[in-house]
């Protein structure tokens, strides 16, 4: 947050923080799962890293003869949120390595996913923290997020300077109905008696799904693997 302080004021933006600390257990069970799926799915099991994310991403920079390294955990993600800048330099991967490597080593999972929630960028106008995104984006408080407000608010944070969860990019609307249809598939959220119908109706009489998805989208719903973290 210091740093986009200190580039607020290099660009003469009169921009300022706008968020609210709330605890885990203030914040939709929906939000949570949604960004675990989006972001870090092996959160739980994994010690910082997620070393075949890392492996695909690297793989992909040699392709593209860039430097980027995405494949970021949450983990890693709070470590560059609370004490490095976005730049994507490899002595800046080396830091976040090491800070990232502490936190695992001293603080639960839930802290680590609470204090991510709380100070992951929302929006390009200062907004940090689920409880202050919700606020803006829906009018509500984070606990009383729908399983599609949660979507649309974890499909944006790949980039949510750019993307708007209230938008109508392509780009929102595959990602969010995607990580839906995905809370669906693991149970997380029981479909209402409407979409379970459609959902039949997309099925053959020999039980084989036919072509339509859960949710309408612009595109066709690949697998969970489809949800890549860019970070």
């Amino acid at each position: 947050m210091k740093y986009r302080e200190m580039e607020w004021m290099r660009e003469g933006k009169k921009y300022r923080i706008q968020q609210k600390w709330v605890p885990l257990s203030q914040i939709s069970p929906y939000l949570i799962k949604a960004v675990l799926i989006a972001e870090d799915d092996k959160f739980w099991s994994h010690e910082g890293f997620d070393y075949e994310a890392i492996q695909k991403a690297l793989e992909k920079d040699i392709k593209a003869k860039k430097f980027k390294l995405g494949g970021s955990t949450i983990s890693q993600q709070l470590a560059k949120n609370l004490y490095l800048s976005p730049s994507k330099n490899p002595v800046r991967k080396i830091r976040e390595a090491i800070i990232t490597w502490r936190m695992e080593m001293m603080l639960k999972k839930k802290r680590i996913l609470e204090l991510y929630l709380n100070v992951a960028e929302w929006g390009d106008q200062g907004i940090f923290g689920i409880e202050m995104a919700s606020r803006h984006y829906y009018g509500k408080a984070a606990y009383e997020l729908f399983p599609e407000e949660a979507a649309q608010l974890a499909a944006v944070l790949p980039n949510p300077r750019k993307y708007n969860p209230l938008g109508e990019s392509r780009y929102v609307v595959h990602r969010s109905n995607l990580i839906y249809s995905i809370m669906v598939r693991r149970g997380i959220v029981v479909p209402e008696y409407d979409e379970v119908i459609e959902g039949d109706e997309g099925t053959t009489a020999t039980g084989q799904e036919g072509t339509n998805t859960l949710r309408e989208s612009p595109y066709q719903v690949p697998s969970e693997e489809g949800i890549s973290r860019t970070q």
